[in-house]
């Protein structure tokens, strides 16, 4: 019993530390305010039941490229979602 509550604390500290650790989403004035550097975009195209799991897609391809910030530049919904960010450090 005592080992399923030391797996399950484990298990929760890890989803929060990658929550974490991953991109921002900003607005692009705050990123041309804080004169943050643009890394270049990023663009997924996956079949997601909701926006909010391109946007979580959306920072973690900004993670993989190396940036701690992202502004959603292009969305568009038909039969998938697809959308596009610039990504920022």
């Amino acid at each position: 019993m005592k080992s399923n509550k030391i797996i399950i604390a484990a298990v929760l500290a890890g989803l929060f530390s990658v929550n974490a650790m991953a991109a921002d989403l900003i607005t692009k004035e705050e990123a041309k305010e804080k004169g943050y550097t643009s890394l270049g975009v990023v663009t997924t195209s996956n079949e997601y039941t909701a926006p909010s799991d391109a946007r979580e897609e959306l920072a973690k391809l900004a993670d993989e490229k190396g940036g701690k910030y992202f502004v959603i530049i292009a969305a568009q919904e038909k039969k998938k979602i697809t959308a596009t960010a610039e990504v920022f450090k």
